[in-house]
């Protein structure tokens, strides 16, 4: 049994999708960053930096628990162990991870930036507004060059690096882009997500949220405010 605890969040569907396309007994556990739940103790033990997702193998190496963090390394590890979606020989490998670095590094950090300056920032500030829109705009422009040579974003075979980029582009709206001026996103976007498995991924612990709507004054605390950088004693 896999524990994750997690948000409906595109991090948290990195792993939800994982999870459903390796047909993993796991159970998923709500932690309400709005609610400011990241910052509990009990979550810290398992994700010191109170960020979602994060997961307990019960049956970890060896037959123990493991505790992980940090929603690529989640997918590497369920990768290996269950054989699946990783590539063993170490060209493929490599070309696989190389994607999920560049979800990790650019399309995550500069997705999440273009949407927080466009939709959640207390005042627009047209600088930032253009920065991370014009990053985001060349980041799918990177996708879409590579997705032209290729089936899946890392080769012509499905794997981690599809279920890490895919939940970021499910809102590409709130980053200023339009599918149609990228065709060969577009053709993956919908190949990606007609897949049952992550139908059912992109679904997980939806219902504890809001669906969506506007955030209140407590959750935008929480999330972007001085809650964030409160000292936190060690548990």
């Amino acid at each position: 049994m896999i524990e994750v605890y997690s948000w409906p969040t595109p991090n948290g569907h990195k792993v939800h999708i994982m999870l459903e396309e390796c047909a993993l007994e796991y159970r998923a556990f709500p932690v309400n960053i709005g609610q400011g739940e990241q910052f509990k103790p009990a979550f810290l033990k398992i994700s010191p930096n109170n960020k979602v997702p994060a997961i307990i193998d019960r049956k970890g190496p060896g037959g123990k628990p493991m505790a992980l963090f940090e929603s690529g390394a989640i997918l590497i590890y369920l990768a290996e162990k269950t054989g699946m979606f990783l590539p063993k020989d170490t060209r493929g490998k490599f070309g696989v991870i190389q994607w999920l670095m560049f979800q990790m590094a650019s399309v995550g950090p500069m997705f999440g930036q273009a949407h927080h300056f466009r939709v959640y920032a207390p005042k627009p500030i047209e600088y930032c507004i253009t920065r991370y829109t014009n990053e985001a705009t060349r980041i799918y422009g990177v996708m879409n060059r590579q997705l032209a040579r290729s089936r899946f974003i890392a080769s012509d075979k499905y794997s981690i690096a599809d279920m890490a980029i895919y939940p970021w582009t499910r809102q590409h709206d709130r980053n200023g882009q339009d599918l149609n001026n990228y065709p060969h996103v577009k053709r993956w976007y919908d190949e990606i997500g007609a897949r049952p498995a992550v139908q059912r991924g992109v679904k997980v612990l939806t219902e504890f949220s809001r669906g969506g709507g506007p955030m209140n004054a407590q959750s935008k605390e929480n999330l972007f405010g001085a809650t964030q950088y409160k000292r936190r004693k060690v548990a």
